[in-house]
């Protein structure tokens, strides 16, 4: 039994993320459309049986190209979304710049929030308590097909944290995931492990 963790393709890096809405750039699609040729024409390794995603739209973007290569459903959830940066979010990082000076995710105290937004600390707890749900949900009631989950880099990083046992702080070191890039994880003999780590097509 298998999760794959997919980030979302390219999208504008002028302007900030977290939940933004904005969506892909071309580039970003082509990269979707791309993996989901490279998922298709190997699905009889993969088994997906299940696409899950966050509900912002890069991610949905990246969700439904993959979805239509597979002739899969889409399934869509807040749960998934990467840190909740509140008023910034989408907004062009010049603006950012001159009205929230030094404002970034990595000078944030773990208990301090985003204006309008969440802390480390809860966006941690957040994503936790959605990995734990899910992976019980999968062995339980899914344990015949592997799930797809269309996700952000700052998930995937706070994932790998979680199944390799080790602290977490916005201010530690990440694990990489790039545009489009695959992530396995797989259930062996009880215990959830990574067996690829940001693959690219």
């Amino acid at each position: 039994m298998a999760i794959y963790l997919v980030r979302h393709g390219k999208d504008d890096e002028g302007f900030r993320g977290g939940w933004s809405q904005r969506g892909l750039i071309t580039q970003g699609y082509r990269q979707s459309e791309k993996l989901g040729r490279y998922l298709q024409d190997n699905q009889s390794s993969f088994n997906i049986k299940r696409i899950v995603s966050s509900d912002l739209q890069r991610a949905l973007d990246t969700a439904g190209e993959l979805a239509r290569e597979l002739g899969l459903p889409l399934e869509r959830s807040m749960d998934w979304r990467e840190m909740n940066n509140g008023v910034i979010a989408g907004m062009p990082n010049e603006i950012v710049n001159e009205r929230f000076p030094g404002l970034y995710f990595s000078g944030l105290r773990m208990d301090e929030r985003y204006p309008g937004g969440e802390s480390p600390l809860e966006f941690f707890t957040r994503i936790r308590d959605t990995f734990a749900l899910l992976c019980e949900e999968q062995a339980t009631r899914h344990p015949e097909g592997n799930l797809m989950i269309v996700t952000h880099g700052g998930v995937i990083n706070i994932i790998y944290h979680i199944i390799k046992e080790l602290d977490w702080n916005n201010r530690g070191s990440k694990f990489p995931a790039s545009y489009t890039g695959l992530h396995t994880i797989e259930n062996q003999a009880g215990k959830w492990i990574v067996s690829l780590e940001n693959y690219t097509v």
